[in-house]
């Protein structure tokens, strides 16, 4: 993964958390008609529905944090998150079942319109809360990006569709860049960013059994 590219090509924005989005919806759209969503995602313990539900829900409140006039610069703005089972995703976001899975996957699309909005028309000079690091509109573009393709990774393993999830390598590249300045750069993105979020394995390395991404903009961490 050489930087070859220039400053601007290195930024996160607004543009990527849509395309992030709809392939990622596109990609969970082309599950057979008989897919399990109940089956475990990945290595996660919660399952297919349960982590499309997760997904919504970090694109949502990423986007609701850069929300108010002044965020809140210690905490996140104080939504009522709940989990519906024990062991399962704290949300504030939840699909309607009897929708079916076209309606899990419009709530996708809406959180990641949400936040795409907001990163598109929040000044760059906003910070926000996160437990990782108080971070800007790009960072938080960036955040919500890599919760969209490693997790729909982890969904599309529950389905069994891992073939046809393959993100495109600039992308991977520009979030690495962004959030994780302690990754190979000789490598694919998508593999280094698998393996960054303890998903995969690279050559010579031992796989991340803990792991985390630096929100702050370079020069604030």
């Amino acid at each position: 993964m050489p930087d070859t590219g220039t400053p601007a090509d290195r930024t996160v924005t607004a543009e990527d958390v849509t395309h992030a989005v709809r392939l990622a919806v596109a990609t969970l759209r082309s599950a057979p008609a008989d897919a399990d969503w109940g089956a475990k995602a990945g290595g996660l313990d919660w399952d297919c529905w349960e982590t499309v539900e997760h997904l919504a829900d970090d694109l949502f409140a990423y986007a609701a944090q850069l929300g108010p006039e002044k965020p809140p610069m210690d905490t996140e703005v104080p939504f009522l998150w709940y989990r519906r089972r024990q062991g399962g995703p704290s949300n504030v976001t939840f699909a309607n079942r009897d929708s079916g899975v076209a309606g899990l996957l419009q709530v996708v699309e809406s959180c990641g319109a949400l936040l795409t909005g907001m990163v598109a028309t929040t000044p760059a000079t906003v910070r926000a809360h996160h437990g990782w690091g108080a971070s800007d509109p790009e960072g938080f573009a960036a955040m919500g990006i890599v919760e969209t393709l490693v997790h729909t990774y982890d969904i599309t393993g529950g389905l069994g569709i891992r073939d046809a999830w393959n993100p495109p390598a600039d992308l991977c590249a520009r979030v690495l860049n962004r959030l994780f300045s302690d990754v190979p750069t000789d490598a694919e993105p998508w593999a280094v960013l698998l393996w960054a979020t303890g998903r995969g394995d690279l050559p010579g390395r031992p796989r991340r059994t803990e792991w985390r991404w630096y929100g702050a903009p370079e020069g604030e961490r």
